[in-house]
């Protein structure tokens, strides 16, 4: 009886880091500025039959409309209201995508900016994406309502109101992240405005929310909010389901505000993961791959079960938020396939793929000064996702989670959840294999030479089709077969010159 009291305790206080998703479904993708009509159809027509899991969308809340530069994407961080209007579509549009995704099983992640509002440098007007009227001048929205009392003007110390020192906690909490009005979160009417907006997205079925600028809030602030807000709604989820929350805080290991702090409200993101994988990929600094015998915790990063980890996202594929010119995205694809399917293939941490779209670069003393550009557009209006007849994504939509390395890699991950780490193999170099228990096997080459080597796999005997180079299709492989013999070897050649210099079997590939 006290076993059962104990686990029921364990069950309750860890509800909010259960990621939601349906069970063998273990990763979500982010499908940055889609529109909510384009995302309902791919959660039926793609996701759900591919094995992902959920979808982070979006801010979905009303936003400041920014004309100089022409609708940059980081207009939907600066909030006027919580009106459910955006470009990505009006509130019956974000109702039946958020339907239609849980009723095919895949859920639903907001990107919930609660931190601040607006720009204090915009001007007063209607400017915004449901014309409500707001003046940040004197703190005024009303559509929410907010005022001049609803923001931390006071309590912040610095001559101009902003952050002037990231080694300063109360600086960064209580003052201005880059102009926008830091709201002040300690004031109960705040916490339940904020908490009332998280709830009307709970009740319409939404599975959790990616917490933007949490570095930004205060841990405990923050917990008082996650505390007011509704268990999800019983169509699509078990009685008594917390919201699953994964926390924005940018912490590389010498910051004044740690990620442990907030380990404590649900999941953080891990900054380190995708920063430290581009380092060894790009081979920078003598790293090798054979040094990720022991990623994950060894690597000095947060305990698996609190870390939610990608290789890129929305702000350091454009060279903003954390990692630097370590980071790998979709322009060096040969890379980013590699370190997606390492992440996929690795059990540390729970996974979010990206999904981007391409802009036009222009460096400038080494900075992508067009880092600031928006979706893909008609004059405003976001454009369709289109599909091409190879399932590739026109439009300028790049839909990295449909390259057939990534989504086969998503089931890859399904297929060998639970299964632990084993049989690693090294050459000392940039050569190394992996398994996931007797359900999964990736070998990689990125060395500037053949990788040709018999390893033991892990799998019961049988040919098994190679899920990077193609398909199992029928009875047959559209890519490489690998012979896997009695004793559970089989015999790799990866040519260092191969589009794809990685391997991945497991046991839904076999014959």
């Amino acid at each position: 009886m006290k076993f059962f009291l104990l686990l029921s305790a364990i069950g309750f206080c860890w509800a909010q880091y259960a990621p939601n998703t349906k069970s063998g479904l273990t990763s979500i993708v982010h499908l940055f500025e889609w529109r909510w009509v384009d995302i309902a159809l791919e959660c039926e027509r793609y996701l759900a039959p591919k094995g992902f899991g959920g979808v982070q969308v979006s801010p979905p809340n009303e936003n400041v409309v920014i004309t100089n530069p022409s609708r940059p994407w980081w207009e939907r961080y600066q909030p006027v209201s919580y009106k459910l209007c955006t470009r990505s579509g009006n509130e019956n549009e974000f109702k039946d995508m958020v339907t239609r995704c849980n009723n095919v099983g895949v859920h639903i992640y907001v990107d919930a900016v609660i931190n601040h509002m607006s720009g204090s440098g915009v001007a007063a007007g209607t400017s915004s994406t449901c014309g409500s009227y707001f003046n940040p001048g004197t703190r005024d929205f009303p559509a929410v309502p907010y005022s001049a009392w609803d923001f931390n003007d006071g309590k912040c110390k610095t001559e101009n109101g902003g952050i002037e020192s990231y080694n300063d906690p109360f600086q960064i909490r209580d003052c201005r992240l880059v102009g926008l009005l830091d709201l002040a979160l300690e004031k109960d009417y705040v916490r339940s405005t904020v908490a009332e907006y998280l709830n009307r997205l709970i009740d319409i079925g939404v599975a959790g929310f990616r917490i933007d600028a949490s570095k930004h809030m205060w841990p405990g602030v923050m917990k008082a909010i996650l505390d007011k807000l509704h268990n999800l709604n019983t169509t699509w989820f078990p009685e008594g389901s917390k919201p699953f929350i994964y926390q924005e805080v940018i912490d590389l290991g010498s910051e004044s505000i740690q990620s442990s702090e907030y380990f404590g409200n649900g999941h953080v993101t891990e900054f380190k993961y995708g920063a430290k994988l581009g380092t060894v990929l790009r081979k920078w600094n003598g790293e090798k791959m054979a040094y990720l015998k022991n990623w994950g915790e060894g690597w000095g990063f947060m305990p698996s079960d609190r870390a939610l980890v990608f290789v890129d996202n929305h702000d350091n594929q454009r060279g903003h938020g954390a990692g630097g010119a370590s980071i790998l995205t979709f322009w060096d694809p040969r890379l980013y396939k590699m370190a997606v399917g390492f992440m996929l293939a690795h059990p540390y941490g729970f996974t979010r793929v990206m999904s981007s779209y391409r802009w036009a670069r222009h460096f400038v003393n080494g900075q992508d000064v067009n880092d600031w550009i928006g979706p893909p557009n008609n004059n405003g209006v976001i454009k369709e996702v289109t599909i091409n007849p190879d399932t590739t994504c026109g439009n300028d939509w790049v839909c990295e989670h449909r390259w057939r390395q990534i989504r086969n890699m998503v089931m890859f991950r399904n297929v060998v959840d639970g299964q632990p780490f084993t049989n690693w193999w090294d050459n000392g170099s940039n050569q190394v294999a992996f398994g996931r228990g007797s359900r999964g096997f990736i070998v990689f080459n990125n060395d500037d030479w053949t990788l040709s080597s018999t390893l033991q796999t892990g799998l019961p005997a049988g040919t098994y089709c190679d899920v990077i180079s193609g398909d199992k299709v029928g009875g047959d492989c559209t890519g490489i077969k690998v012979y896997v013999s009695g004793d559970g070897n089989a015999s790799f050649f990866i040519s260092n010159s191969a589009e794809d210099p990685f391997i991945a079997i497991h046991a839904e590939s076999k014959l």
